[in-house]
C-alpha cells in the first residue's frame, strides 16, 4: 500500500509544472560578481545627486561627519534602499546578458592583440614562429625552453664526467 501511494506521489510531482525561478541560467561566482557590480553601479547612478551631497558634507571631516552629515546620509540611504530592489537586480542581470556579445567581441580583439604582440616578441628576439594553431606545446622545433636548454647541457656534462671518471 505504501508503494502505491509513493508512486502516485511521484506521478503528481512529475505532472506539476516546473517552478519559475528568478535566475533561469546559473552563473559562476565571477559572473555573479559582475552582475552585482553592474547592479551597484545602476543604483549609485540613480542616487548620484544624494551621494554627491553627502560626500561634499563629509569632505575634511572625520568622526564629526557622523552627526554633522546625518541628514545627507539619511537622504542618500533612503534613495539607495528605494532603488535597491529585486526588479533592479533582474534589470542588471538582463543588461549583463545583453552585453555578452560585446564582451565576446572584446575578448576576441584582446586575443588578436595578444597574438600580434607575441609574434612581434618572437620576431624581435629571433625565435621561431609559433605554428598555425597559435599556441600551446611547440614540440622539437619550438622556441623558448626546447632544444639545447641548460638541463640538456647538464646531462651531456654529467655523461662526460661518468665516462672520464
Amino acid at each position: 500500500m505504501s508503494s502505491a501511494s509513493s508512486t502516485s506521489g511521484l506521478a503528481a510531482a512529475a505532472a506539476a509544472p516546473p517552478l519559475k525561478t528568478r535566475n533561469p541560467l546559473p552563473l559562476s561566482a565571477a559572473q555573479e560578481q559582475q552582475v552585482r557590480e553592474l547592479y551597484y553601479a545602476r543604483v549609485r547612478g540613480y542616487c548620484a545627486a544624494e551621494i554627491k551631497r553627502f560626500a561634499e558634507c563629509a569632505t575634511n571631516r572625520t568622526v564629526s561627519a557622523t552627526w554633522a552629515c546625518r541628514a545627507q546620509r539619511r537622504e542618500m540611504k533612503t534613495c539607495m534602499v528605494a532603488h535597491a530592489t529585486l526588479a533592479e537586480q533582474d534589470a542588471a542581470r538582463a543588461e549583463w546578458f545583453a552585453r555578452s556579445d560585446e564582451r565576446r567581441r572584446e575578448r576576441g580583439e584582446k586575443e588578436v592583440k595578444r597574438r600580434e604582440q607575441e609574434r612581434f616578441h618572437r620576431e624581435w628576439w629571433g625565435l621561431k614562429p609559433l605554428g598555425d594553431d597559435g599556441g600551446g606545446d611547440e614540440g622539437e622545433d619550438g622556441g623558448i625552453g626546447t632544444g639545447g636548454t641548460r638541463t640538456e647541457g647538464r646531462k651531456k656534462k654529467e655523461e662526460e664526467e661518468e665516462e672520464g671518471g
